[in-house]
């Protein structure tokens, strides 16, 4: 295969990239996107450099990747219809169990639809690239996920952003929009960066305001643990009859992979037939889907791991407020708690600390996090127990002083 060595091509606009991670690892420090578990004890344990390290940096909020029955239902679906459907869902993809993981999403939301996809992200895009198209408008927040703003290039709609969570600049700018044009708002129940929540019930108000708009909510980061039922912010904020459109993923509180919208609009089932990102994709193998289904059915009933998991993260946000640590909220307001660095240096330096300490974390930096901010991201999950949510505190306060973060 041709080297093209140090000629000009398409890889040159990397170039800036690639020298600054030579740079970074060139301190010493270990390279935070190569990390390798060998092993995975449990939804809180992992060996990494091996070492047994807390995990405190998956998206595993309620714990249900090692759950008996939803191991056990990925078996059986593996050994009666194979590894994988080597086809889309328009096709040979549909098996029983896409059909069985669909009715256990319309019964989880209490919807008449319910479409998976093969990812989370494939979901956003589907939905609002389908949705909103050439002449139409797509309000989005401005802190939007990136599967959110490539569902709105790849739809070619016009896009329109608002200030980060602001009720009044979305109603401003919504106001600003010609009154006849289709326009699809975009929100977010949980925002993954900081783990703020949206007001939705304000910005639902804000919208209902003005003609020809539909709102679609992206529960990802919600689902499982937010509302009596599990649902999302949007449950929990009690604004269920003004959502047109709920989006959410399989790859965070339910444990597996995969994305999905549930709506009760009667033309729903024609994104079917219309929903590139659905039509084109292989579907998801029948042991996925097998899982999702059974631990989504086991999440209606996950009460007492949701009231856990909200004491996991009042603690550790306390804890780690009292210690001097500057975070990216006021008080928990959801699983994801975020710790913000001065700079790249700062953040790695904790970042690796907390490593080598047997805590394993995300570290988020631009241009992914809002305003330009370096963060240590922590994401509980309703397995963590109180003795390990101690430990985690016991792991912040000796590297935040080891890196001069907090006081020493």
């Amino acid at each position: 295969m041709r080297d093209a060595g140090a000629e000009t091509d398409l890889f040159s606009k990397f170039d800036g990239i690639l020298a600054e991670r030579a740079a970074l690892l060139a301190t010493g420090v270990r390279d935070p996107y190569a990390i390798v578990m060998s092993e995975v004890k449990s939804p809180t344990l992992a060996v990494i450099n091996g070492k047994d390290t807390i995990l405190l940096g998956t998206y595993n909020y309620m714990g249900m990747t090692f759950d008996p029955d939803v191991v056990q239902a990925g078996k059986d679906a593996l050994d009666e219809f194979g590894s994988g459907t080597t086809g889309s869902r328009v096709l040979n993809g549909t098996y029983q169990g896409h059909k069985e993981c669909e009715d256990a999403l319309k019964e989880f939301y209490g919807t008449r639809s319910a479409m998976v996809f093969s990812t989370g992200y494939q979901a956003n895009l589907g939905m609002i690239s389908t949705l909103a198209g050439k002449g139409d408008y797509v309000i989005i927040d401005a802190d939007s996920h990136a599967s959110i703003y490539d569902g709105c290039f790849l739809g070619n709609a016009e896009i329109v952003r608002f200030r980060h969570n602001s009720v009044e600049d979305l109603d401003k700018r919504l106001g600003r929009l010609p009154a006849e044009a289709q326009k699809l708002v975009v929100l977010e129940g949980v925002y993954s960066m900081l783990g703020d929540v949206a007001p939705l019930p304000d910005m639902v108000a804000a919208v209902r305001k003005h003609p020809n708009c539909m709102i679609l909510v992206d529960e990802a980061h919600g689902m499982g643990f937010f509302g009596k039922h599990g649902r999302g912010v949007y449950e929990e904020q009690g604004v269920e009859k003004e959502i047109d459109f709920v989006v959410g993923t399989f790859s965070k509180s339910v444990g597996t992979v995969g994305g999905f919208c549930v709506s009760d609009h009667p033309k729903f089932e024609v994104m079917r037939f219309a929903a590139r990102p659905y039509i084109f994709t292989a579907s998801l193998p029948p042991s996925v889907v097998a899982t999702a289904a059974t631990s989504i059915r086991k999440l209606m009933h996950a009460g007492e791991k949701r009231a856990h998991l909200w004491e996991n993260s009042r603690r550790l946000h306390k804890g780690l407020r009292d210690m001097g640590f500057n975070l990216g909220t006021e008080t928990a307001q959801s699983a994801i708690i975020s710790v913000i660095l001065t700079d790249q240096t700062q953040a790695v330096a904790m970042w690796q600390a907390l490593l080598e300490l047997g805590l394993y974390v995300n570290m988020a930096r631009p241009p992914a996090t809002p305003a330009g901010w370096f963060l240590l991201r922590c994401s509980l999950c309703a397995e963590h127990s109180s003795e390990q949510v101690g430990q985690i505190l016991d792991i912040f306060a000796a590297a935040g002083r080891s890196t001069g973060v907090i006081p020493g």
